[in-house]
This record gives structure tokens, sequence and C-alpha cells, in this order.
């Protein structure tokens, strides 16, 4: 009996592949399911023949393999969902959108949505905003499996935050996740959960529990309390963190623990300072430090090559995750 291995799929032989590793025979050392995409095929021939004209089936690896105890423990649907979309992307990408305009910010989804698995948005930034132009950003969004995240960075008493989400922007009608501050106390969460209960929609809020900018206030004892507010929270899909500080992010995650997501800002290839007081760590650091998700802003849109860059976000994230 022969092994052949080439750039082409067996249908008989991916498809049964049940588990993220596995073991060939006379090779010891198991093939993570990462490799599949380079070695994209892999047939046993008693017979030699010659298959390489087969149609490539890339194999992708199941969620519930890729995030481990994060995918078991993690009760949000929405947790669930950007995983699915991670693992269908090969990426944990979410894209910082902070441009000016709808045409701007819709160019930018078609240029590099294959690498994104969120949106994220200042809605507030967009200028001459209508929701009739900005459908265009929630219809390309879609079109390109993103979820929809408005960092609003909620802050006030939950009544009023309730009123928030409705009013110009209505981001309870669009937007799947949302940002909020903890300093208000809990209720601010249940204003947010409230008003999606107005549309009957879900959605889920991640409550920033670090922050990458310099000289921020958000101090230990400010954190513990809001991860406090967040675990009792049904509402809250995980946490916002430090990427810029491995330390920082490696203790919230031992804190958190499997049962809520952290999304990591302050992370860049580049790994410089920024301006106004913005620090960047890099994101394959923050993966292995916890993070779930790398925001990824200027590193992409302000670059010169998008696509290329957000391909390289994409590929450190997914590295990092399949690491550890």
């Amino acid at each position: 009996m022969e092994l052949h291995l080439s750039l082409w799929a067996s249908p008989p032989l991916l498809p049964s592949v049940q588990s993220s590793r596995l073991r060939l025979p006379d090779q010891p050392m198991p093939l993570d399911a990462w490799c599949w995409r380079e070695l994209a095929g892999l047939h046993i021939s008693e017979e030699g023949e010659d298959l390489t004209n087969w149609p490539v089936q890339e194999y992708r690896m199941k969620a519930e393999d890729a995030w481990g105890p994060r995918w078991v423990n993690c009760a949000h649907p929405l947790s669930h969902e950007f995983m699915r979309v991670a693992c269908e992307k090969e990426s944990l990408v979410v894209l910082a959108a902070d441009l000016p305009t709808v045409d701007g910010i819709v160019q930018l989804i078609e240029d590099v949505g294959e690498f994104v698995c969120a949106l994220k948005t200042h809605v507030d930034m967009v200028e001459g905003f209508n929701m009739e132009d900005w459908s265009k950003v929630v219809d390309a969004a879609r079109s390109k499996g993103m979820l929809l995240f408005e960092d609003r960075k909620f802050a006030d008493i939950g009544r009023v935050a309730q009123t928030q989400m409705g009013g110009l922007y209505d981001i309870r009608s669009w937007a799947d996740l949302v940002t909020s501050h903890s300093i208000s106390g809990p209720d601010v969460v249940d204003g947010v959960a409230a008003a999606w209960d107005e549309v009957e929609r879900i959605g889920g809020i991640l409550l920033l529990a670090q922050m990458s900018s310099s000289g921020n206030l958000l101090a230990e004892g400010y954190t513990e309390s809001t991860l406090e507010i967040g675990n009792a929270s049904p509402h809250v899909l995980g946490y916002i963190g430090n990427g810029s500080s491995v330390s920082e992010l490696e203790g919230l995650r031992s804190k958190v623990g499997e049962g809520r997501m952290i999304w990591t800002p302050g992370v860049n290839l580049s790994s410089e300072e920024g301006v106004l007081g913005q620090r960047y760590g890099h994101p394959a650091e923050a993966v292995l430090a916890g993070s779930d998700a790398i925001i990824v802003g200027s590193g992409i849109h302000k670059s010169e090559d998008p696509f290329s860059s957000a391909r390289e976000y994409a590929s450190a994230s997914w590295g990092a995750l399949l690491e550890r």
C-alpha cells in the first residue's frame, strides 16, 4: 500500500475526520487540523492511481475543537456565533471602522471583509448620519458574515441607557453587540438589554474591565467590581481587556475563567506607541494571553494595502488560537 500526498483532497477521507488531532500510519507525531490546508489532501491508494485532478476540499476546524473549554463554558449564543465565524474565516479580527463616511466604511468592508468576524463602529462619528444610508453599512457587513458591534460605551443609569439604544441611531435595531462601562452600576446592563427586548432581538454586552490607553483610571478594584456585575448577568457576553499588556491580560483571564469572552483593542503588528495615549501589543501575544478577539483599526484601514494587512492579522490571531 502506498501513501500519496498531493495538492488535492480526497472526498472519502476528509469529511470523516471528527477530531482535530489524528495519526497516520507510521507517523508518530499528531497532525493538527491546521495542517490540512497545507497538505490540502491525503489519499491512500493501493493502485497508485493519480487523483491530482480531484476537486479541492478544505478542511475547516470545528468550533468546539478550536475553542475547547471556551466553547463549552460560554453560554451567550453570540459567543458561539463569533466562534463559528472565526473558524470559517480562520481569523479573530474585529475591524474598528473608525471612518467618517458611510461610503468609506462600506468600501472597507468590501476590501477586507473575508478576514473580519465583526465590524466595530462609532456610529456618532459618521458625518451626516441617517438610517437609510446606515443600512448600507449594515447590509454590507451582513453580506460578509460579520457581527455588528457598536462601541457606544454606555455609562449612565439604566433608564437613560435604554433610551440611548433607540433615538437617532436606533442602535438596538441593528447592533448585535455593544460596549458599556460599569461605573453607574448593574442597572446599565439591564437598561441596554431591555432596549433589545423592545425590538425582540438578542444582543450581547461587553463590559470595559480594562483599557489600553495610558493613564486610564480602571484600577484593579474597579476591574473586579466590573467582573462581579458581568458574571451576574446573562446579557454580558464578555469583557474588554488591555491588549497592550500581556501581564494585565493574563491576570484578567485568570479572574474571568472560561465562561466569558475577552476582546482586546490595543494590538498592532508593529507594537509601537500610538497617538494620544494609545498603546499597542502584538496580536498573537494577546491571544496567547487569553484574548478571544483582536480589535484592529488603523493597522488595517490606514495601511498601504488593507487587504494584505487584514490577512496578516487574521493569520497571526488564528495561529495563536491554535497554539494555545
